[in-house]
């Protein structure tokens, strides 16, 4: 599973426009999202291994079966996701 890398590119934070880096997200993590998102996949089984981590707020946005969720909403704070 990744990003493409054209995309990451050109994707920014949606809060403060800073870039972003790929970060893999803690197992714990993962599996609440995959519960999170389970009722928006019909046919498949949602996966979440990697997030979007903004490189100056730190919020970072999962990524959902390949699909960056860049919602500020739905991003998660670095505390959740760092070691």
């Amino acid at each position: 599973m990744g990003v493409d890398p054209k995309l990451l590119e050109i994707l920014v934070c949606p809060a403060d426009r800073a870039e972003l880096e790929l970060i893999e997200l803690p197992a714990a993590v993962c599996t609440r999202l995959v519960e999170k998102y389970r009722e928006q996949f019909k046919d498949e089984e949602p996966e979440v291994s990697v997030g979007l981590k903004c490189t100056q707020c730190g919020q970072v946005y999962p990524v959902v079966s390949d699909i960056p969720v860049m919602l500020v909403d739905e991003a998660l704070p670095a505390e959740e996701v760092s070691g």
